[in-house]
């Protein structure tokens, strides 16, 4: 078990938190969630004792290990894939190093012999000799193949090296688990593969992630940074949002009767507790959720930025014809003789083992590159808003508040109009003067959007839209794009966002290699 007594920390005179006192206990997974700066992946360092808190302390239960899920991708380099992964399990790589050690000295003397048959004993103690199986299984599973086991890591692709410290956290049992964004960089089926094996691991589970798939799909608890302080909710993500959401509405209802309160508790918890994530966890959270109170229900803070796409006019039926479309970039051929058509209506979600595959087609979608050969034909009534997967450009000059920024954009010119707008993406007052070379990674989406909101397009194309959100952004957006009547076309890791907006899925492997009108969920269930 893992817990903390009073801790606090802050940082430049800003208090990130105070006095918090919050208990893991194992066989659950919490996730932890907070908005953007509100310091979850500090509350991990201080859990593992990468930072010291200003007050207060992390209690361990003596004899756990603690594993970590490492950010530096550069650290390893010098190692084997399969050393890098036994270095997960400190003590029994110690202990390997060691012996290896002894029994190369010459002479080996006595000593050598007997300190040898006490590593013997506590290598196997440890299940040392399943150890290289162990991390084989694991490596296998995130799509490591066995070839690349003796590999060193400076010889590996960053999406490879990701997988790899992955596995080097998961690897020996840990008592307790940090995961920082531990989907990033994974594929459909390295996350397929984690889910599992989260959901039967017995330990404890931290894990800081903004797939809101995956924390409802692992989670069993949800650690919530807010005011200051953490509190722990049973159940998953989703339970935790629109339980939120449900004590802010009743709260709200002073009029209410008490009775119609109770009801609509009762109904809710019916609804969500039985959706457990882990079954041996079913009973205990059951009885949690049994006792909860409205006053027990969270409330937040944070704000939700509101996304709304409004189209000025309808699209027609010709919308977008791409035929015999090729591009090669540094020698590689990136697409080859891509063929689609898009059709009103459509919301498709693009999909490829190559990011750069799906970026270089909507550059040249948008006109912001030209294909070395093939045509793109748009229909007369198509008004088009792109979303680029790297936006700096937009931002660079030093000249505009973000105000005089977004007017560029609009048609009507009024400071207050265009002040309405960033106050719906969440600048108001003074954070609408900043300037836009400031702006942090989150800040510039949120800017990109409301530039796509004031265009009145009717087919939207957006290239990783949700990259440097909060999860409370990443839902507005989600909800904007459903909402909206035109046609998008759009690439996302996130795996809510695009089983409830695409109503079509188009795979690039060079060629399309896949077009079919399906959910998301449909298509993985193909690959099975």
């Amino acid at each position: 078990m893992i817990s903390t007594s009073n801790v606090s920390l802050s940082f430049g005179g800003r208090k990130l938190f105070e006095d918090v006192n919050v208990k893991f206990t194992p066989g659950n997974c919490y996730g932890l969630i907070g908005a953007n700066g509100a310091g979850k992946t500090t509350f991990l360092k201080i859990l593992s004792g990468d930072i010291e808190p200003q007050s207060g302390q992390v209690n361990i239960t003596p004899g756990q290990r603690l594993s970590v899920l490492k950010q530096d991708h550069f650290v390893y380099d010098e190692f084997t894939v399969m050393e890098a992964c036994m270095m997960g399990n400190d003590r029994l790589y110690k202990i390997m190093k060691e012996k290896d050690e002894i029994y190369m000295k010459d002479p080996f003397t006595d000593e050598d012999g007997i300190r040898a048959s006490e590593l013997e004993t506590e290598f196997a103690d440890m299940n040392g000799w399943e150890a290289e199986s162990e991390i084989g299984i694991i490596l296998d599973g995130l799509g490591i193949k066995t070839a690349l086991h003796q590999t060193l890591l400076k010889e590996l692709q960053s999406d490879l090296k990701v997988k790899v410290l992955l596995a080097q956290a998961l690897f020996g049992n840990p008592d307790i688990l940090l995961l920082d964004e531990p989907t990033n960089h994974l594929d459909i089926k390295a996350i397929k593969w984690l889910e599992n094996f989260l959901l039967e691991f017995k330990n404890t589970v931290i894990v800081i992630s903004h797939d809101r798939h995956f924390l409802n799909k692992v989670c069993t608890n949800i650690a919530d940074i807010d005011f200051g302080k953490i509190t722990s909710y049973a159940g998953n993500y989703e339970f935790w949002k629109t339980s939120s959401e449900l004590a802010l509405r009743l709260r709200s209802s002073e009029n209410k009767k008490a009775e119609d309160k109770a009801s609509e508790l009762r109904a809710f918890i019916q609804r969500f507790s039985a959706n457990a994530s882990k079954s041996k966890q079913a009973t205990s959270r059951q009885k949690q959720l049994d006792k909860l109170q409205i006053n027990d229900l969270p409330i937040s803070t944070r704000k939700y930025p509101f996304v709304e796409f409004k189209p000025t006019r309808e699209v027609g039926k010709d919308l977008l014809t791409v035929d015999g479309l090729s591009k090669t970039i540094d020698g590689e051929k990136i697409l080859d003789n891509v063929r689609f058509q898009i059709n009103k209506d459509d919301k498709v979600v693009f999909l490829s083992d190559n990011d750069l595959a799906i970026t270089t087609l909507f550059e040249i979608l948008s006109g912001e590159m030209e294909a070395d050969s093939g045509t793109i034909t748009w229909g007369v009534t198509t008004k088009r808003a792109y979303f680029p997967n790297d936006n700096s450009r937009y931002f660079e000059s030093s000249k505009y508040n973000l105000v005089d920024w977004l007017r560029e954009y609009s048609e009507n010119k009024d400071e207050t109009f265009v002040r309405g707008f960033l106050g719906k993406m969440l600048f108001s007052g003074e954070e609408a003067l900043k300037k836009t070379n400031v702006l942090s990674g989150g800040e510039r989406v949120r800017c990109m959007l409301a530039m796509m909101m004031l265009s009145g397009a009717n087919v939207l194309m957006l290239d990783g839209p949700t990259n440097h959100l909060d999860l409370e952004s990443i839902s507005s957006v989600n909800d904007g794009l459903e909402r909206f009547k035109g046609t998008v076309l759009f690439t996302s890791h996130d795996h809510e966002l695009v089983q409830t907006v695409a109503n079509r899925v188009i795979r690039l492997d060079g060629k399309v290699s896949f077009d079919k009108e399906i959910t998301y969920e449909e298509y993985l269930s193909t690959l099975h």
